[in-house]
């Protein structure tokens, strides 16, 4: 049998001196964070908010189609949406060619990895058809080891299931910061951003890679040195493997994202983005408030999204 190492290799070979086709996806799979940030709850949505919720997951996927005709070539629009609220846009993007389904297998709102259908999250995320099972998980080397490793080992396991079925693996990684971390910059988040967290970063795909989780695609916040965007894309691929990089939204203001996207555009192993809150959230708001109708939250919303993937497209030359 050929090692690992050398299929990995072969793997990545087939792309040498071509031009990847890139990924800019809409996500729209908050749960937690819509109920308690967007609809102010402390409780559990009743059937009517429950409702709204879902409908307002349908306007947003409206929005991504609303921006199709204007998009420019070269790239595969997405959508990132979960089964709880988003059941119908995920059936109109699984038969849509036009649109790369993602859909979420992590239960929302925890501190650790876990699964949001327990033991029977593989017909859960094998139901929708989905092109790319996602999972977010928050990670740091200065974390519990054990606890770390047992997520590790969960999100391994999906790895490893995602690719026996042919689907494209998304890992979502976030590395907060410690106390530790923030007191080396006198707690300064954005000194953190810049200076510590790409190390950290680095660190964590390699601990993640150690203990088997090899999705197809890293999903990373944003960075903002060239420098430290290769040394990522590189440890995607490292020892052959054929990782890719996309850059998430993390809710930044538009020029935060540009940013962000322009910095990570031009360097190989970087292939798009998966950007939620910065393109419905205000338009969302709207909605909900009565100033915006139907169609002005989702012109909004295509206009956004239009805005980034133009802003990535242009960067990357």
């Amino acid at each position: 049998m050929q090692p690992a190492s050398n299929r990995r290799a072969a793997d990545r070979a087939q792309h040498d001196g071509v031009t990847e086709p890139l990924l800019f996806i809409l996500a729209m799979d908050q749960r937690d964070s819509i109920e308690q940030k967007l609809y102010d709850l402390d409780r559990a949505p009743t059937p009517e908010e429950s409702a709204s919720i879902a409908a307002n997951k349908l306007l947003v996927y409206r929005g991504l189609l609303d921006a199709l005709p204007g998009l420019p070539e070269g790239g595969k629009p997405g959508f990132l949406v979960d089964e709880q609220y988003g059941a119908s846009p995920a059936v109109l993007a699984a038969a849509d060619d036009r649109i790369a389904l993602a859909m979420p297998i992590e239960a929302s709102g925890q501190e650790w990895f876990d699964f949001a259908y327990g033991h029977d999250w593989r017909e859960h995320a094998s139901f929708f058809g989905a092109d790319h099972p996602k999972v977010l998980i928050r990670d740091n080397p200065a974390l519990d080891a054990q606890q770390r490793a047992e997520q590790a080992d969960k999100v391994a396991t999906i790895s490893s299931w995602a690719r026996r079925e042919g689907k494209a693996f998304i890992v979502e990684l976030l590395v907060p910061a410690t106390d530790d971390d923030l007191a080396k910059v006198d707690g300064d988040t954005d000194r953190y951003d810049r200076e510590i967290r790409p190390d950290l970063t680095v660190s964590a795909l390699e601990f993640l890679q150690d203990h088997g989780v090899e999705p197809a695609i890293w999903k990373i916040e944003g960075l903002a040195r060239r420098e430290d965007a290769e040394r990522i894309a590189a440890t995607a691929r490292r020892d052959g493997r054929d990782g890719r990089c996309i850059v998430l939204g993390r809710n930044a203001p538009q020029e935060q994202l540009d940013e962000w996207l322009r910095v990570a555009a031009p360097v190989e192993g970087f292939i798009g983005f998966a950007i939620g809150r910065s393109n419905w959230w205000e338009a969302l708001e709207g909605r909900l408030d009565g100033s915006l109708d139907d169609d002005a939250a989702r012109r909004q919303i295509a206009e956004h999204y239009t805005h980034f993937v133009r802003t990535y497209v242009d960067a990357r030359g």
